[in-house]
């Protein structure tokens, strides 16, 4: 096995680790007998793993030049923040409503009452007793 191949089994785990982090390798080649290993990572906190790595391998690496830079730009997009939750309707109950009557007005189904029923426990214990004035919420 030639020194190259040797080299990088050595430090196979900081090399392996590197992509998963999103460390950018741009070279990986023998440079005066040692193993040279230049990168661009996303962050300074991703260059530090890397190098725990590293140190975890051989405390003094004397075999290795390794050369990462920091591009701010290799880093993911931020998360977007999570939508809006959806805005919450309310009915008031009047004269002669059922639940069907209300699922029918606003979901075009008498069929689906039990959503309404089941947003207004908190309310209501019995699907067919419903009071005028009693405000429900419309999920």
């Amino acid at each position: 096995m030639d020194r190259l191949e040797q080299l990088k089994l050595k430090y196979q785990a900081a090399l392996n680790l590197m992509p998963t982090l999103g460390v950018r390798l741009q070279n990986v080649h023998l440079e005066n007998e040692k193993l040279f290993v230049r990168g661009a990572a996303p962050s300074q906190e991703v260059k530090n793993k890397v190098w725990d790595q590293i140190k975890l391998i051989d405390p003094k690496y004397a075999d290795l030049t390794c050369d990462i830079t920091v591009d701010p730009s290799l880093a993911p997009p931020a998360k977007t923040a999570a939508p809006p939750a959806a805005e919450v309707r309310t009915y008031s109950v009047q004269p002669g409503d059922t639940l069907s009557k209300v699922s029918k007005q606003f979901y075009g189904d008498a069929n689906q009452y039990m959503k309404i029923f089941d947003a207004n426990r908190d309310q209501l214990k019995d699907p067919n007793l419903i009071k005028v004035g009693q405000v429900l919420k419309i999920p």
